[in-house]
């Protein structure tokens, strides 16, 4: 396990200080907003009665795993990680809420391969029976459900993977393959090498979506997708208990449109309205064929650049203010007249390294009017900088992040020509990212800091070290 900066060592060095006295680039998150996104999300679920299942690749830590799941909730907890180092390093926290009488559940999202056998193992034999979760979407796969029931003393509960149009991971519904996977899962199941618990879909496309509650329809297309599948595993062993779980974080946050509401006033004239009867519909019907209804997602809780693009819901329920990462930097240079129409450029010391290199996908027409920099500069220390509005990313302008390399960012002025001398050379600025988990992935720790304490938003009231590495 790689070792990381101690907690205690990090909050003896930075709590109490402020933005403006600690090396830059660093990467922020604020409580209050990653606190707000986490209920948000609970409160969807547990209106709906769906089971919910949080990703923790975007943050990767402790504490925000706390938030996720509801830290003084008796719900089960259960989690989904992206990498071997995520799952051995929660596996503390997981014991934690076992020792409260929780019931946990840890996925391995990535299909199973050779490598990840003997980890998994020891994973598996410190949870216990049912509480490792394994990906499969190949019969290849499926000889390493033996050796990992071997080696941790139980079988894995495993949930077959589909691809719902994605084209990352997963067979496709109602292929060959597919057929093939049900039927060894079963053997398997009933060799006593797993337990076969559910299907599984992360329908990642929807980050595409561009219209007002457009998730939904994504949303509508994974169940349907999984009930093909699991009313085909129910044709060969009738009653299987089967979990359908879906979900990326447009998808999942969609859940909170409000005319899910059982208020019929407040459901009454709103916009995404007959998308939200005919997901209420479909969940009524999976729910009345016995299927356990999951769902799953991972950036929510700091959200990005690329959620205000995806507009899962409109802009009284997800806009800039809920955004809880940034960036911090400083301007190390200015550059007279060698932007775009004369304006001013300058140099920051946040580059690829410390934002990344993802754009949001260019849905325009024509293409390459919409927003595809690399970041956008927050209004914190920079008044006149222009925020993403509800049109965005077909409208946007400011100080934004033009050009990356390792180290350097370059910022333009976008929009119509301007008085741009209020950046000054030392001035710190933060800069929201394109894609949180990508960006806070060049980081080792992150600054904590609380927008609720007046007066004193930028004391760093915490600081939490990541889980880096596989």
């Amino acid at each position: 396990m790689a070792m990381y900066p101690s907690k205690d060592l990090l909050r003896a060095k930075y709590v109490g200080k402020n933005l403006f006295q600690v090396a830059t680039p660093s990467v922020v998150l604020d409580l209050a907003k990653l606190e707000a996104n986490c209920n948000l999300m609970l409160e969807a679920a547990d209106r709906l009665d769906l089971s919910w299942r949080a990703h923790i690749k975007t943050h990767k830590t402790a504490e925000l795993t706390r938030l996720q799941v509801g830290d003084r909730s008796t719900a089960p907890v259960n989690i989904v990680v992206s990498t071997l180092a995520e799952a051995e390093n929660v596996l503390p926290l997981l014991k934690e809420y076992q020792g409260r009488g929780r019931q946990v559940n840890l996925l391995f999202a990535f299909p199973i391969y050779t490598s990840s056998v003997d980890r998994l193992a020891a994973i598996s034999a410190q949870l216990g029976p049912n509480g490792l979760t394994v990906m499969v979407d190949h019969t290849e796969q499926i000889k390493h459900l033996t050796s990992l029931a071997s080696k941790s003393g139980s079988p894995p509960q495993v949930f077959l993977k589909i691809d719902v149009g994605s084209h990352r991971a997963g067979v496709i519904p109602g292929s060959p393959d597919c057929s093939r996977l049900v039927d060894q899962l079963l053997v398997s199941e009933a060799v006593g090498s797993c337990l076969f618990v559910g299907i599984y879909a992360h329908a990642n496309h929807s980050y595409e979506a561009r219209k007002d509650w457009e998730a939904l329809n994504f949303l509508g297309i994974e169940f349907s997708s999984l009930q093909t599948v699991a009313r085909a595993v129910r044709k060969e062993r009738p009653n299987h208990p089967l979990v359908l779980s879906v979900g990326a974080t447009p998808t999942a946050t969609s859940l909170q449109h409000p005319s899910f509401s059982d208020d019929a006033e407040i459901a009454s004239n709103l916009d995404g309205q007959e998308l939200t009867s005919h997901m209420s519909a479909l969940i009524k019907e999976l729910k009345k064929e016995n299927f356990t209804l999951e769902i799953h997602a991972g950036v929510y809780p700091t959200l990005d650049l690329q959620q205000l693009a995806a507009h899962s819901r409109d802009s009284k329920f997800l806009n800039s203010a809920a955004i809880a990462i940034s960036v911090l930097t400083e301007v190390c240079s200015l550059y007279a007249g060698r932007g775009p129409n004369g304006t001013t450029e300058a140099l920051i010391n946040a580059g690829t390294l410390a934002l990344a290199r993802e754009p949001c996908a260019d849905k325009g027409n024509p293409p390459g009017q919409h927003y595809g920099n690399w970041g956008i500069v927050t209004p914190w220390n920079c008044e006149r900088q222009v925020v993403p509005g509800p049109e965005f990313p077909a409208k946007h302008g400011g100080w934004q992040v033009a050009r990356v390399t390792q180290e350097h960012g370059i910022l333009q002025w976008v929009g119509p020509k301007t008085d741009d001398s209020q950046l000054y050379v030392g001035q710190r600025l933060r800069v929201w990212p394109n894609h949180a988990c990508i960006t806070s992935a060049g980081h080792s720790w992150y600054l904590v800091v609380d927008s609720r304490n007046r007066g004193r938003e930028d004391e760093i009231i915490d600081v939490w070290p990541r889980w880096n590495g596989w």
